[in-house]
């Protein structure tokens, strides 16, 4: 049975189903409880379970042949011959080919929110502001750099003609990198470019507690006029000496000012918390102190809290710490994730390592 949406080719055969963006590019590719993604710098990604969540990114001459299996079910089954066309113009070689993904992102999307994967990421700026917290790699590889106005009104274009008629899938720009919020009037322009050239989308983008207290009120009011609407804070931890731990600036309870701003000036939130993060040493405090400092925030049906089981990624400060990690993270998110519910909050899994743009 195929499926023709403006926006995507759907083809489900049974076990099998197979998803196409309108560039003709596959997206996902369910077989046989496993599934695949594809992302934009073409590489593929394995997602299946057994008896716990395991990926894997496949090496290039698995992704071919996978690829080749794709285009060959497209050719036998789907009917609609315009549809057809778009799927087959691409060969697999041209399916993995990096280079289009490379010309427009000069540095790699390191990581999104779930409800932002499918967002038009636009990098105002490349890299961290901070870029000193002891568990996190994301932007090891680049220093952080703000784009000019001329060099993001290009990246913008790039971006577009990367994505095709592919965009007609995406909701949302993301303002990347790690802290693109922390730009001020410098941010201005280039939120009027994204307005000028994705007339309607919303914007989102990271902000750290840092930054984000030494803004004005009235700022966050200005940038929702220019299209922001949801900011997401990598709070981590409710627990200060965690939080000092883990190296980021700033006392939990800090939130609470910068909280009342965002949502007086209309914006949504995305607080992202790591459980799991200090292991069984701040196992009790990090649960019962974020869980407090969350019921006190003003947060409404269109808020989220992202419950991060914690990665402790080798060769950072935080590993060499050698804390004893949680026996069990899944049943500690599990934990959490009911009381948050219990507040009439809208809980969510944020694992890093599902993340494919």
């Amino acid at each position: 049975m195929e499926l023709l949406r403006q926006e995507a080719t759907l083809l489900s055969l049974g076990d099998r189903v197979l998803s196409f963006d309108r560039e003709g590019w596959p997206y996902h590719y369910f077989r046989q409880g496993l599934t695949y993604k594809r992302a934009l710098d073409g590489s593929l990604h394995l997602r299946y379970r057994e008896g716990e969540r395991k990926r894997r990114r496949l090496p290039p001459e698995e992704a071919l042949a996978l690829y080749e299996e794709i285009l060959d079910l497209a050719r036998r089954h789907l009917r609609d011959e315009k549809r057809r066309r778009e799927i087959l113009r691409w060969t697999p070689e041209a399916l993995l080919d990096p280079t289009p993904y490379q010309r427009a992102y000069a540095w790699p999307v390191s990581i999104l929110p779930p409800d932002a994967y499918l967002s038009v990421v636009l990098q105002a700026t490349t890299g961290c502001t901070w870029n000193r917290c002891t568990f996190c790699a994301f932007y090891q590889d680049r220093p952080f750099r703000k784009r000019s106005e001329e060099e993001f009104l290009a990246h913008v274009e790039a971006v577009l003609d990367l994505l095709g008629r592919g965009r007609l899938l995406r909701r949302g720009v993301f303002l990347a990198d790690g802290n693109a919020l922390a730009l001020s009037e410098p941010l201005i322009p280039l939120l009027e470019a994204v307005g000028a050239r994705l007339p309607g989308e919303p914007v989102l983008g990271f902000l750290d507690l840092f930054t984000g207290l030494k803004k004005e009120a009235s700022w966050w009011t200005r940038l929702f006029g220019l299209g922001l609407r949801r900011v997401y804070i990598g709070l981590e931890t409710g627990h200060a000496p965690l939080l000092a731990l883990l190296g980021k600036p700033g006392h939990p309870k800090e939130l609470l000012p910068l909280a009342r701003a965002l949502k007086e000036a209309g914006l949504a939130l995305g607080l992202i918390l790591m459980v799991g993060a200090g292991g069984r040493t701040y196992e009790k405090a990090h649960r019962e102190e974020s869980l407090s400092l969350l019921a006190g925030l003003p947060l409404g049906r269109g808020d989220l809290v992202y419950l991060s089981p914690f990665q402790e990624t080798p060769g950072t400060p935080y590993a060499a710490l050698g804390l004893e990690p949680l026996p069990d993270v899944e049943a500690e998110l599990a934990l959490w994730a009911e009381a948050i519910r219990k507040m009439g909050l809208k809980a969510a899994r944020y694992d890093i390592r599902e993340f494919v743009y």
